[in-house]
């Protein structure tokens, strides 16, 4: 099955910011997440399907918490993943 990749930009508050990753890292199509300042600077990016893993995701969330402190407003650019769909798999089967 093939995948077809998109990105999908979201800006949150500092105080909203755990809430909004920890909902992208248990979601099953995300693959990555980059959270930006206002300016673009980037602080963190987070390979969600490795972050999914349950060892991993504390620290990466105690992270998101110490960094949501020191901005007011942050962009969320998610990286998704969704099946692409064929003209074979719509097409009804004929027999």
């Amino acid at each position: 099955m093939a995948f077809q990749d998109f990105v999908e930009e979201v800006q949150v508050l500092g105080r909203d910011l755990v809430d909004k990753v920890r909902g992208l890292i248990h979601e099953g199509n995300v693959r990555r997440v980059i959270i930006k300042d206002e300016q673009g600077h980037t602080f963190v990016e987070i390979p969600v399907t490795i972050a999914a893993v349950g060892a991993i995701a504390a620290p990466v969330l105690a992270a998101v918490g110490a960094i949501s402190a020191l901005v007011a407003k942050f962009t969320i650019v998610i990286e998704r993943s969704e099946p692409k769909s064929t003209d074979s798999e719509k097409k009804p089967d004929s027999n």
